[in-house]
């Protein structure tokens, strides 16, 4: 019964493999002409229609006129367009036929190796069940020289899987690390990398340990298992020593974390005011302009003119500068205020070891003080195309990958420069509806005084 079971299952896995081999074969791999006859049909009928209006001038007037001959190459020329143009057509309706083609021939390309695998894991397995089936029968025990095998494999991919390691830290290690941008950013990368040099080392003792143990104790004939269900000294240190290590991981990381955000107030004003707020899918930058206080916002102030619903009865808004670029002077402190305007974004520099959530309706905020400029660090880097760059780093929809913002790190004088270039939100149009929006404003309160004098 077992048998008619297995041929029965492995006759529907190979229906399902010849179906997948058909569907990847040309006849499935038809493209729509639909388009590109009905363009050819249009073609030919403006051609002919050209002939015949070139016929008929030709009888009128048996001697071609200027007008005819002028006429007969606009004609010409229509044709020509038109040919180009359903060519052109054609060739876009074929190419947009043939990529949802190629994604379905990748599609079921990975589906059948992915099958094909399991296929052969399932039959190796198959035989060595049948082979150590057949042993048994025979009187003969395997089970025991299988698992040394086992362990003598686990002893052979020990070394390997070391060297993944050094390898890995070796060529890539620069390419996931390099030296902050920032000045609380050395105090991050410190923990960085204590956290990593004590993961490392426990990754790989505790590795050792267990290809090494899988291999000792690898089965045998000779020896039986012996049962040791506890051990207080070992359970106690495997519990004490983590513990211990990650409580001053954990506070070392909290103290820090309040050092960047939790900065006195009085060093919070002496700082440059930016506010960024992120919405879907851009970052709007604000200045405090020339008194380094942001302005207000009311989101019931939101229009299409005044997009963050910026409160200009608030006078210390009238000189908010609106920035296309994130420009900053090195060497002062720069306190960030983030916000959000529909869902949840991240504002991440990693060069610069910030992130911080924006969340709607709730302003956080971020202390820091470059310490390179751009060209100092191309000069690093050793890259002239280098920039700073301000990323989303919360998946917020479809154009999240396009959420980005050019940071640029510049001496004091360029950002005074850069700064007086600069336009302010309070612009014409923007005092334009604000005049209006205070005059509908002061009519609602004559109307109001006027009908309680009259009651």
């Amino acid at each position: 019964m077992k048998l008619r079971q297995f041929v029965h299952s492995k006759g529907v896995l190979g229906l399902v493999l010849g179906l997948l081999f058909l569907l990847q074969g040309p006849v499935f791999a038809q493209t729509d002409t639909t388009a590109a006859t009905a363009d050819t049909e249009q073609v030919e009928a403006v051609q002919g229609d050209s002939i015949e209006a070139v016929a008929a001038g030709e009888t009128e007037d048996a001697a071609p006129t200027e007008e005819a001959a002028t006429s007969t190459e606009e004609v010409s020329a229509a044709s020509t367009s038109t040919s180009s143009s359903t060519n052109t057509a054609a060739e876009a309706a074929e190419e947009e036929a043939n990529i949802p083609t190629q994604v379905y021939v990748n599609f079921f390309y990975y589906v059948l190796l992915f099958v094909l695998i399991c296929l052969i894991v399932t039959i190796i397995g198959q035989i060595g069940s049948v082979y150590e089936l057949t042993q048994r029968m025979q009187g003969k025990i395997i089970g025991n020289k299988w698992h040394s095998s086992q362990g003598w494999l686990f002893l052979v991919a020990l070394p390997l899987f070391l060297y993944g390691i050094y390898w890995s830290y070796v060529n890539h290690g620069a390419m996931s690390f390099r030296e902050a941008a920032t000045e609380h950013g050395a105090k991050i990368d410190t923990l960085f990398i204590i956290t990593t040099i004590i993961t490392t080392i426990v990754l790989v003792l505790t590795h050792i340990a267990l290809f090494g143990f899988s291999w000792k104790y690898r089965g045998s004939d000779k020896r039986k298992a012996y049962f040791y269900p506890h051990n207080n000294t070992l359970e106690k240190i495997w519990t004490i020593v983590p513990a211990t290590v990650l409580t001053v991981l954990v506070l070392s990381g909290f103290f820090t974390w309040r050092g960047i955000t939790n900065i006195p107030e009085d060093q919070q004003k002496d700082a440059l005011q930016i506010e960024v707020t992120g919405e879907q899918f851009l970052w709007t930058v604000r200045y405090g302009g020339r008194d380094n206080v942001i302005g207000q916002r009311d989101y019931k102030l939101t229009t299409p003119t005044n997009g963050l619903g910026i409160d200009y009865t608030d006078k210390s808004a009238l000189d908010d500068v609106r920035a296309g670029d994130i420009v900053l002077p090195v060497g002062k402190p720069v306190h960030f205020t983030v916000n959000a305007k529909d869902v949840l974004h991240s504002f991440y520099i990693p060069e610069f070891r910030v992130q911080i959530n924006a969340v709607p309706g709730m302003p956080t905020f971020f202390h820091i003080v470059p310490k390179y400029t751009t060209e100092e660090m191309r000069e690093k880097l050793d890259d002239p195309t280098y920039d700073y760059i301000l990323l989303c780093a919360k998946i917020c929809g479809g154009g999240h990958y396009n959420m980005q913002k050019k940071v640029i790190v510049v001496t004091e004088a360029e950002y005074k420069e850069w700064l007086s270039e600069q336009t302010y939100f309070f612009d014409e149009a923007m005092q334009k509806e604000f005049k209006e929006t205070q005059q509908q404003a002061n009519n609602s309160v004559i109307e109001g005084n006027q009908m309680v004098l009259n009651n």
